[in-house]
């Protein structure tokens, strides 16, 4: 037995790279990353790409030998990176961009080398603390007080389904109540809440979808009608959900006039602030999110409004034992993972176990930048949304939405002849054959939009002044 210990060993001690494999793979992969960073100017913000010929990597061996560095690396730069959208570019203006900071990958290449425990204070206090200062930070932002914590999640769809079992829980709804319980939103709301309540076992609850003003806001006044009308009907209100920049248009909803309604009704509070939340660094957004310290709970994403990369969302709520009363759990071989002091562990507050110690992405740079870089780069997005808002105003053929609350404004061609709805699909097709620019769109009450999100680190006035040209260039072909 020793004789195949020892055999077995020998053959896999190259997964345990010595200093020069270390050095040699970090080298590549450093040039690959420079590469990149180096062309993000000049590369296009969406690549268009044959389906049959991508799904050739889904016919890639994976041999019993394996391939030189150079190979896998060209492989991944070429048929994984490149094709599709180009999401850290700065002419990326579609969904929610996020940005790659080289600061925060450092960070996550740090916490995979060291690879902390970060769920439990006993196995990683450092992780665990350091995850708690970013929480405290972010709660001190939203106005909450010292009973206040949360945890870094994945994202705004985790977040926010944590933030639905804290509410159900809190409402102390048993399965025979999920049918009679009420939650109230808004069309405008993002979907994963939707998703949330259905894997949080509420499938079956009333889903009230209030109605809104003029700027996709939620009408404080329907919503108050609503509640009393369902509590006279025997019914359970147990939450309310209002969004901090929601994501088809950047609307902010009356949150005073909506916290003063779930106090006065005794409903639990939940402000998704997922885009929006990092906007409460400067004196416009701290202004539009007045009132996010009433509710109970808020979500954020530093992947997008802190420019980190994907996969670092954050739920802060307002008393932390309630979050911790909804996922608290047992198991003997956890025994050990109790802290003496009085700090919840991840594990302790959230659905996860075994978690990637995300606190490092966004820490490091927070650490190494400052504050006011950050409030810099926030405010120009602002800035940049309103500029490109008016600069669209005045072509004849453009009708803009409203002027944007944050950075989020819609707009759709009116062109001189043909249906607006099919000529405004075939401009998005085209843009995304050009690949300059990139948008994403939306449908309200049945009309096509275009959506102009401008959170990019890297969106500037000459970007947005290129969005501008290739929109106008575009119409004139299709027109022509």
């Amino acid at each position: 037995m020793k004789e195949t210990i020892n055999r077995l060993t020998a053959e896999a001690s190259g997964l345990e790279l010595n200093a020069a494999g270390r050095e040699e793979l970090q080298k590549q992969a450093l040039s690959l990353s420079h590469r990149f960073f180096e062309s993000i100017d000049e590369n296009p913000a969406y690549k268009p790409f044959d389906d049959r010929e991508l799904e050739a990597i889904l016919e890639q061996p994976l041999d019993e030998i394996g391939e030189p560095a150079e190979t896998v690396f060209q492989t991944a730069e070429h048929q994984v990176f490149e094709p599709g959208l180009n999401v850290p570019s700065g002419r990326n203006f579609g969904y929610i961009p996020g940005s790659s900071l080289e600061t925060a990958a450092i960070g996550d290449y740090l916490a995979a080398v060291t690879n902390r425990y970060a769920s439990v204070y006993s196995s990683s206090p450092g992780a665990v603390l350091l995850e708690q200062r970013l929480i405290n930070w972010m709660a001190n932002l939203i106005g909450y007080g010292k009973t206040s914590g949360g945890y870094l999640a994945s994202g705004g769809s985790i977040a926010n389904l944590t933030a639905v079992v804290t509410a159900r829980d809190n409402a102390g709804l048993s399965p025979s109540d999920y049918s009679n319980s009420v939650v109230y939103l808004t069309r405008q709301t993002h979907h994963c809440v939707d998703r949330a309540l259905n894997i949080a076992g509420l499938g079956t609850c009333q889903r009230r979808y209030i109605e809104m003003d003029d700027l996709f806001r939620m009408k404080p006044d329907a919503l108050e009608n609503q509640i009393l009308q369902d509590a006279r009907d025997g019914l359970i209100p147990f939450m309310i959900v209002a969004s901090a920049g929601s994501t088809d248009t950047g609307a902010v909803d009356p949150l005073p006039e909506i916290g003063h309604i779930a106090k006065k009704n005794n409903i639990w509070f939940h402000v998704d602030a997922a885009y929006g939340g990092f906007f409460l660094m400067v004196k416009e957004g701290k202004a539009a999110m007045k009132g996010v310290e009433m509710s109970d709970s808020v979500v954020l994403d530093p992947h997008k409004g802190l420019f980190l990369p994907y996969g670092i969302g954050a739920l802060i709520v307002k008393d932390v034992n309630k979050l911790a009363e909804a996922h608290s759990f047992t198991a003997n071989y956890m025994q050990d993972s109790r802290a003496e002091k009085q700090i919840y562990s991840p594990a302790d507050i959230s659905p996860e176990l075994s978690k990637h110690f995300r606190a490092m992405r966004m820490w490091l740079p927070l650490k190494l930048h400052g504050l006011k870089i950050f409030r810099s780069a926030l405010q120009e997005k602002l800035l940049l949304a309103l500029y490109l808002w008016g600069q669209f105003r005045e072509i004849k053929q453009i009708e803009t939405g409203s002027e944007p609350q944050l950075s989020i404004f819609i707009f759709r061609w009116i062109p001189k002849s043909g249906n607006p709805n099919e000529m405004n699909r075939k401009l998005h097709q085209e843009l995304l054959k050009d690949g300059r620019v990139f948008l994403s769109t939306t449908e309200i009450d049945g009309i096509f939009y275009f959506r102009v999100a401008v959170l990019s680190v890297r969106t500037h006035l000459a970007e947005a002044d290129m969005l501008i040209s290739v929109i106008k260039e575009k119409i004139s072909e299709l027109e022509a």
